[in-house]
């Protein structure tokens, strides 16, 4: 009988993120070449390994494609291999499988590309496999010795063989695919009973148990919870699970909130911990809710997240029985309870230069200066900060200012400052930050910084964009802010932002934005006239609208005034 695919989650590793463990590293694997024109001809030339192998491509008449031109990547199973999977088909030869079974395994085992092991993450391959479903590697160490492994079935055994038409990888198993749907898996756990009544007393069930003919929605990603997670939280039954949620008595309903934590546990897509950690936010079936991740060590965290200076311990995958994948999509368990968490729109006031990389500098944050060289178009030195690449190398550095005498940082929030060049041609075309997360509602957008005019006189005007929305006001770094009383200067876009009165700590008003999600949003700014190497942001005020725009105004030790 076809076993259910279970996928290593494993030590997770990225194409973007380099990640040491001691434990664990790559294979070094040599690429080989064979003088054969094709994967069929390495086969035969190698019938000791492969004969039942070629069998079965010759049944299923596989052969001829394979046996032509074309750029494919076979995991090749071994004899042996073959052999434990017919038994457990229960059949001896190749002759007496079913057909259609041997077809589906032939399928599962190829992709329409050349994949080299240089590919091969703590994930999915970024090629779907001629069967429709996607395989997954990651990376084993045992006695020192690392290896490959494949959907959690079979071990690479030698790689890269690259013939006319791909590559070969030989793997110890046959791999075996995915036949059941997530709703299924879920249904033959025990461990997971309540969460299981949950999903079927809200209808859930029946919609993770089909596969939509709508390839765009085809896939979904599941956090389930333990019946251990929830007692942990105090839930020791679903009867428990719904007198604490469900409000109208009838879960179906999409406003009882029992159904609305169901809905926030699935998120569209397929999303393996190699993918999900690439990305900070992911939506949910709960419309405009998502869930936060972050990679903390080796740990994959959701709703992590800092609101209002408090940091909210989130919830840890547990990688062990993560990465299930299924005929619909993939499911992760969760170690502990959790629930979207319903806010009401709170002001951040954000100092732009308390970012992750700076602050891992203690030499530097709050000390000294440093520069963020980018000198690549490619390089990234700061994951939240990010700015458009010029072509002059010297021009595409972010300086970290700190100083509590400077004129320039003095009487910053934390006497401290973020200094981009900017302006064409030659400099960062474009400044883009990802903000920490936000309570959706209607927000005004304040910009703070210190102006500084270069000695030519540079002029810095920039159009601002909230997740790609236009603000209705444009700013400029070397404008300073005008005279009046605070109410003069709100009715005309300005505010003093610091405790110090001189016009060159200036907060310009570009606009208000509406945020229909809760989590990070993206801002950037965009020049519009002039050349500036010398621009100075401090903070990023995003205030509600029916909330004081003017106090509190800040000390340079961090201090909040509100008179």
């Amino acid at each position: 009988m076809k076993r259910n695919l279970f996928v290593l989650s494993g030590i997770l590793i990225i194409a973007s993120i380099t990640l040491v463990f001691e434990a664990c590293k790559k294979p070094d694997l040599v690429e080989s070449t064979t003088e054969d024109v094709n994967i069929v001809g390495y086969l035969d030339k190698n019938p000791d390994s492969f004969s039942l192998f070629r069998q079965i491509l010759e049944r299923t008449e596989t052969s001829a494609f394979l046996n032509a031109y074309g750029a494919y990547t076979c995991f090749a199973p071994t004899n042996s291999g073959v052999l434990t999977y017919l038994q457990g088909l229960g059949v001896s030869t190749v002759d007496a499988a079913d057909l259609n079974t041997l077809k589906d395994m032939v399928r599962l085992h190829l992709l329409s590309d050349t994949i080299y092991t240089g590919s091969f993450t703590d994930g999915k391959l970024p090629v779907i496999t001629m069967y429709g479903q996607y395989l997954v590697t990651s990376v084993t160490n045992k006695g020192g010795v690392s290896s490959y492994i494949v959907n959690r079935q079979a071990v690479v055994t030698k790689s890269n063989v690259k013939v006319g038409n791909g590559i070969i990888h030989v793997i110890d198993n046959v791999l075996l695919p995915a036949t059941k749907s997530i709703a299924q898996q879920i249904a033959e756990k025990p461990e997971y009973s309540i969460f299981l009544q949950a999903l079927q007393e809200t209808g859930f069930y029946a919609k993770l148990n089909t596969i939509d003919p709508d390839t765009s929605k085809k896939w979904n990603t599941v956090i389930a919870e333990s019946n251990q997670a929830l007692a942990d939280s105090g839930i020791l039954s679903y009867a428990a699970l719904k007198a604490r949620y469900s409000q109208t008595g009838n879960p179906a309903l999409a406003s009882d909130s029992l159904n609305m934590y169901v809905a926030y546990h699935v998120s569209p897509g397929l999303k393996f911990l190699g993918d999900i950690i690439t990305t900070p936010t992911h939506d949910t079936w709960l419309p405009q809710e998502v869930i936060s991740i972050k990679l903390i060590d080796q740990d994959v965290v959701v709703n992590q997240d800092v609101f209002n200076g408090v940091l909210e311990i989130g919830v840890k995958l547990e990688r062990t029985k993560s990465d299930l994948a299924a005929t619909n999509g993939v499911w992760h368990d969760a170690k502990s309870h959790f629930m979207v968490k319903y806010r009401k729109p709170t002001a951040l006031y954000w100092d732009v230069s308390s970012f992750e990389e700076i602050m891992k500098l203690p030499a530097y944050y709050k000390r000294a200066n440093y520069n963020f060289a980018r000198p690549t178009e490619a390089d990234k030195p700061i994951k939240d900060h990010y700015w458009g690449w010029g072509p002059l190398a010297g021009t595409n550095t972010l300086s970290y200012l700190y100083s509590s005498a400077s004129s320039i940082t003095n009487y910053a929030y934390n006497s401290d400052i973020n200094m981009l060049p900017m302006g064409l041609p030659n400099r960062p075309v474009w400044w883009e930050m990802r903000t920490p997360p936000i309570i959706k509602g209607k927000y005004k957008v304040w910009l703070c910084y210190r102006q500084q005019k270069q000695s030519s006189g540079s002029n810095m005007l920039c159009q601002v964009e909230v997740n790609g929305v236009l603000m209705q006001r444009t700013m400029n770094f070397t404008e300073t802010r005008p005279a009046g009383t605070d109410s003069e200067l709100e009715a005309i876009g300005w505010k003093r932002y610091t405790e110090n009165t001189s016009n060159l700590w200036a907060a310009k008003q570009v606009g208000v934005i509406d945020f229909t999600t809760t989590k990070q949003q993206i801002i950037r700014i965009t020049p519009l006239v002039g050349t500036q190497n010398n621009n100075n942001l401090d903070m990023i005020h995003f205030i509600p609208i029916d909330q004081d725009q003017i106090l509190p105004r800040f000390k340079p030790d961090g201090t909040m005034i509100y008179l």
